[in-house]
């Protein structure tokens, strides 16, 4: 701080026009404060997300075919990009605050205040590092995070199942005695109370006990119900010694003993809130032009798009606190309130986005109002603590 006190500036001129351009070095400090605090925060929470749900949950996996202890940590190593973008948010209020709370408790933003620095200025210097962290963490949801959790996923699965293998570009693989089928998507959903399993674009290869191709069948859907596997607008091709016939049916019954479970497990690579932004708009598309319901594909779609604002909204509404309660509040005051902010803010906005599904409404709308809301608590509380 005593650097502040080297320009020949007077008190109420460090705004004013003509000066050095932003950032100044009580910008560059403030942030530097808070950012510290944030990274801090962060690497916090993601260690605790990655031991608590992440390699604490795959222990009842051990022991599954070939899916060891080292398999696993291997797997929860792959989703920390995953995690730290999930608690981003949590960690930039939780740190703005301490940050934040620290130079209050030691005078120091009294200081800046006293040189003229205005709350809308230290408010400036805190959110423009926290909006370059956003964009990494942008940039990381729509390349590492969502390559990393399919390798993850892709590895588990193939340990778990010796046949069953997940390719990026063709899909799913499994292996059913002398057959093979391949699936292009697939999706979980409940129907009276079962658990169904249906797979999209399906093909089944079927091979003799030399190895001679029998038959290809392509379908558009298969289904298992717990009772076996459903065929949906099958055609097939057969292969015979000197003829090659085909035909087609609108339902074919298939006995397997394919283990839907580990098709399930596999078919996480597909879930929405796995699939970057430009992979969700195809899947929207998709189910639209064909009259399926897009609703998940759009709450997470629109969740990619309103990232930055809720992380920015979060920041500013707590950001007036550092000017009055926390600066005679400890640790645990701080920390309590950020805690507060993330939960509320979370709460807030999973409430919405579950009615916006419920009641068919635009998620966009959904996705708006808690920021709405954070902001204008952070107008009314700058315009008290000013007052």
């Amino acid at each position: 701080m005593a650097l502040l006190h080297r320009w020949p500036l007077a008190a109420g001129s460090l705004e004013a026009p003509g000066m050095i351009p932003f950032p100044k070095i009580h910008d560059l400090y403030v942030a530097r404060v808070a950012v510290t605090t944030v990274l801090l925060a962060w690497a916090v929470l993601t260690g605790l997300d990655v031991m608590l749900s992440g390699l604490l949950s795959e222990i009842d996996d051990i022991g599954e075919g070939d899916y060891g202890f080292g398999a696993a940590v291997t797997y929860v190593i792959y989703t920390v990009p995953r995690r730290a973008y999930m608690m981003f948010p949590t960690a930039a209020v939780i740190g703005t605050l301490m940050g934040l709370g620290v130079l209050a408790a030691s005078s120091e933003l009294t200081a800046l205040r006293a040189l003229g620095l205005s709350r809308k200025r230290l408010s400036a210097s805190v959110a423009l590092p926290l909006l370059v962290l956003t964009a990494v963490m942008i940039i990381n949801a729509e390349t590492l995070a969502p390559w990393a959790q399919r390798s993850a996923d892709t590895m588990k699965a193939a340990a778990k199942s010796p046949d069953l293998i997940v390719a990026r570009y063709s899909g799913l693989w499994a292996r059913e005695g002398s057959t093979f089928l391949n699936a292009q998507g697939g999706q979980e959903r409940t129907e009276d109370g079962r658990q169904v399993l249906e797979l999209n674009q399906v093909r089944l290869f079927e091979f003799d006990g030399a190895g001679r191709l029998v038959s290809v069948a392509n379908a558009a859907s298969a289904e298992h119900d717990g009772d076996g596997w459903l065929l949906q607008g099958v055609r097939r091709v057969w292969f015979e010694e000197r003829a090659v016939s085909e035909t087609e049916v609108m339902e074919e019954r298939w006995t397997s003993e394919l283990d839907a479970a580990a098709l399930a497990t596999a078919g996480n690579l597909w879930r929405p809130r796995y699939q970057s932004a430009a992979e969700l708009r195809g899947g929207i598309d998709y189910r639209q032009r064909n009259g399926l319901d897009a609703s998940e594909y759009e709450e997470h779609y629109w969740g990619r798009w309103f990232y930055p604002l809720n992380v920015l909204a979060l920041c500013l509404a707590a950001i007036p606190f550092a000017f009055g309660s926390l600066r005679s509040g400890g640790l645990g005051r701080r920390l309590f309130i950020g805690v507060v902010f993330a939960l509320g803010f979370w709460l807030l906005q999973n409430q919405f986005v579950r009615l916006a599904g419920v009641y068919r409404f635009d998620f966009r709308i959904a996705y708006l109002i808690p920021p709405l809301v954070m902001l204008a608590v952070s107008f009314l509380l700058f315009r008290r603590r000013s007052g």
